[in-house]
């Protein structure tokens, strides 16, 4: 009997979501089953994505090292996984105490990690420090602060952690980035300074150690936006804002008012995050699959890599173009 052609849109659709449905179980499978038994080092782990990733490792049964600054958090988040949890099925994570601002201690806290298990198998690296303010109101010192914490910290920690891994000719690390580190924008300067050095210098350590069965993957993110729905800045201006001159107003041309409507729709999608939940589900999908680059963005973060890339002189005018725009400008370092 001939399906009636009306029917088959909807059955098409049905049988995509029915596929659709069956991956992503298999997948959510054979991912815990990748993790299960490896010990699993999270940094910043008290922060709402690496709270996430703990959760799915600790179900998917991985041997957790859970690090962070705060040892109060750390035993909260250490309650919440233990509690209720199969103990034949989960291990007892282990915690470490690890701020990344403290690059002096860090060799120690290295060695701290290693002697939980007495190896790592997966290290996740996940803590930053944010700063939005023009390049003249930051201090030498506050620079310095910023590449501690996002460049030197991390960077100790995997060179800490790095001789094991070859030694035993495995292990993966993980380097959760965000965005900017390969795409700038305005007000952003140490941070995305900072950004793009941990980002070139995972770069180079994948080629360096790929000789000794080590991965290394980036996951390059949007903000994380800890609330389910992502409120979009407002694009009306403050009343402090200056407002323009009739005589700036009437020399304003028409490809500069599309430069600014441009730049604050791209800010307003940039700003569009991901929540902690996706992130943590990414993660555990680049361990299993052990992918070397993932870009976790909406379309058009995406696209304005690519115009970067090959419009380089059109993606420099947009950008000039919001900052010189008052109000947009200070949309930016909200």
């Amino acid at each position: 009997m001939a399906v009636p052609s009306v029917m088959v849109l909807p059955m098409f659709v049905v049988v995509m979501a029915g596929i659709y449905y069956v991956y992503n179980e298999v997948t959510r499978f054979m991912s815990k089953s990748v993790v299960r038994n490896k010990v699993v080092v999270i940094t910043d782990a008290v922060s709402g994505m690496g709270s996430e990733c703990a959760r799915l490792l600790h179900k998917g049964g991985a041997r957790l090292v859970l690090c962070g600054p705060s040892w109060d958090k750390l035993e909260s988040l250490y309650d919440s996984l233990c509690i209720g949890s199969d103990p034949t099925q989960t291990f007892t994570p282990k915690l470490v105490l690890l701020d990344f601002s403290d690059t002096a201690g860090m060799q120690d806290s290295a060695a701290d990690v290693i002697e939980c298990y007495g190896c790592v198998d997966i290290m996740i690296c996940n803590s930053s420090m944010k700063i939005k303010a023009p390049v003249q109101d930051l201090s030498l010192e506050m620079d310095r602060n910023i590449m501690d914490m996002n460049y030197f910290g991390p960077v100790t920690l995997v060179k800490g952690v790095l001789p094991s891994m070859i030694s035993r000719r495995t292990g993966h690390f993980l380097l959760v980035n965000s965005i900017q580190g390969r795409l700038s924008i305005p007000f952003r300067t140490s941070y995305a300074a900072s950004k793009h050095a941990v980002q070139a210098f995972f770069d180079c350590l994948r080629a360096e150690v790929e000789e000794y069965g080590i991965s290394v993957s980036t996951i390059s993110h949007t903000y994380i936006n800890s609330s389910q729905n992502a409120t979009e800045p407002s694009s009306s201006s403050s009343s402090s804002s200056p407002s323009p001159s009739p005589a700036s107003s009437s020399a304003s041309s028409a490809p500069s008012k599309i430069s600014n409507s441009l730049l604050a729709y791209l800010y307003r999608q940039l700003n569009h995050g991901v929540t902690p939940h996706d992130l943590a589900n990414e993660i555990v999908r680049t361990v299993d699959w052990k992918r070397r680059e993932v870009l976790l963005a909406h379309p058009i973060p995406q696209l304005a890599l690519c115009v970067r890339c090959l419009l380089p002189s059109a993606f420099f005018s947009v950008v000039a173009a919001g900052v010189k725009d008052g109000p947009m400008a200070e949309q930016m370092i909200k």
